[in-house]
């Protein structure tokens, strides 16, 4: 790869410390959009002029590492930057390092590879730095609203304070070769060439009941409800929200906003049709196998683990006596990663000809960030513009499966990643608030959801959830221990 030297040239200098991180930016840079000047928060950390024989640990995403991308990244970045004497390497720290405990301390990533939320944390405590993000070669390639998850204003300016590399959401994974012989005829009711038990839910729910009715052992659709991430989606798809004010103000809680008990409902049927280990995080973490083996037809996880999936149906299909070329061949074929199924608009899943309505779910976007406690910004700003650059993402969108967040590679790889695109502009995916008080909805939720799931298999004179309204007394009462954890107990 041809190497890009950063020319970072700041032109007015702010009042401020010249160490600052988010939301205390020193220098500020002019743009113009559509013939008008807007003025774009960056840092003076980063002069352009590259720290020389450095070592700079770079925090990655555990399945990239895995999967060998990572190690790929880092070789070819040091064999560019190998005159200056710059070199990434393995930070080897577990991924979800707490930097605005251990930063201060000395011990942390001089760049780290997060969601947009958990980076966005750290923005407020100026853990890391403002980016002079226009000046990165993948500027013009990413959308706004995927920039959007990683700005944040202060005294009246914006700061930019990471850098997207991935579109995070919920994505159906299914077998094609699990569909019953007679799919065509009995499950594609409006002959489009697509079972209906993908492209809806109460399709979905009625295949998953049948399948287990046929053969006890086997289930259509599972998922762990107790996963907030995924399940939250089902509530703002019936006009639940995180935080008000576009997700800006946790004092406003959404969950139990318009009809988001017919959600919690949707749950409740859906897990009707899967067996108790939807309670806890149990299909969460052996969907990979279990789909692999025809257990699981279907489950809901992100784009990112794609990879893992395919991994585990190559492996499955050798046991069963195929060559590695040819089981990767027939894996490729049969595991199909597409959008969620749509929702019937009274929440009933057993309707006949119902009105649908569109998924949504929470989403976010990974990207990196620099720790404003490295002592190499400016090399640290080199590997993520060389890390995001058009080469690279291509590479990591085939190695891993991701959905790039730039636009010309989502365009090259097609698919998916598209489709993650449209579903972003048109509203579908719901960002994870970018402020520290999100970290807050996870534990609440996850003992709504939790507790929704045993209900289905209690006995009937002991369950809690007997109809809507109890669900949205139920999703009110978590609302309500969020508001308390946020603004109580802290």
């Amino acid at each position: 790869m041809k190497r890009r030297m950063i020319a970072l040239v700041l032109t007015t200098a702010l009042m401020g410390s010249m160490v600052s991180g988010c939301g205390a930016a020193d220098t500020a840079q002019e743009k113009t959009v559509d013939g008008e000047t807007e003025t774009g928060q960056t840092n003076g950390v980063f002069t352009g002029e590259l720290e020389k024989n450095v070592t700079i640990q770079v925090l990655e995403n555990d399945t990239a590492i895995s999967k060998g991308y990572f190690k790929e990244l880092i070789e070819a970045f040091n064999e560019a930057y190998k005159d200056e004497g710059i070199q990434a390497v393995d930070a080897n720290m577990d991924q979800y390092l707490d930097l605005a405990n251990d930063g201060p301390y000395g011990y942390g990533p001089d760049v780290l590879y997060q969601a947009n939320d958990v980076i966005m944390q750290y923005a407020e405590g100026k853990h890391i730095y403002p980016l002079p993000a226009e000046k990165l070669d993948c500027y013009d390639a990413i959308p706004d609203a995927a920039w959007d998850a990683y700005k944040v204003s202060v005294d009246g300016n914006t700061y930019t304070c990471g850098v997207p590399v991935n579109v995070q959401a919920p994505m159906l994974y299914y077998r094609v070769d699990l569909l019953p012989e007679d799919w065509k005829s009995s499950w594609d009711a409006d002959q489009n060439g697509v079972p209906d038990m993908v492209e809806n839910f109460n399709s979905l729910y009625a295949f998953s009941a049948a399948r287990h009715a046929e053969d006890p052992g086997t289930y259509g659709y599972m998922k762990s409800l107790s996963d907030m991430y995924f399940s939250s989606g089902f509530l703002l798809s019936y006009g639940g929200y995180i935080f008000g004010k576009d997700n800006t103000d946790p004092s406003d809680i959404g969950f139990a906003a318009g009809e988001s008990e017919k959600g919690a409902w949707v749950l409740s049927q859906l897990a009707g049709v899967m067996n108790e280990d939807c309670i806890d995080d149990t299909i969460t973490t052996n969907a990979y196998s279990k789909l692999a083996d025809g257990t699981y037809f279907a489950t809901i996880s992100t784009p990112d683990v794609y990879s893992t999936f395919l991994d585990e149906l190559v492996k499955q299909y050798e046991t069963e006596g195929l060559s590695h070329e040819e089981a990767e061949t027939k894996a490729k074929e049969n595991l199909v990663m597409t959008s969620l199924p749509k929702l019937p608009e009274s929440g009933d899943l057993t309707e006949k000809d119902p009105a649908w309505i569109d998924t949504k779910t929470m989403g976010g976007v990974n990207g990196y960030a620099i720790s404003a406690y490295t002592k190499a910004p400016n090399a640290c700003l080199a590997f993520v513009d060389f890390a995001t650059s058009y080469e690279m993402m291509i590479k990591r969108s085939e190695m891993l499966g991701i959905a790039p967040a730039r636009e010309d590679v989502a365009k090259a790889a097609g698919g998916t990643a598209e489709e993650l695109f449209s579903r972003l502009e048109d509203g579908n995916i719901i960002l994870m608030p970018s402020v520290k008080e999100v970290s807050q909805i996870w534990t609440p939720g996850q003992t709504f959801f939790i507790d929704l799931a045993k209900d289905v298999f209690r006995p009937e004179n002991e369950k809690k959830y007997k109809d809507t309204a109890a669900m949205k007394a139920g999703l009110e009462d978590m609302s309500e221990q969020i508001y308390n954890a946020i603004f109580t107990l802290e």
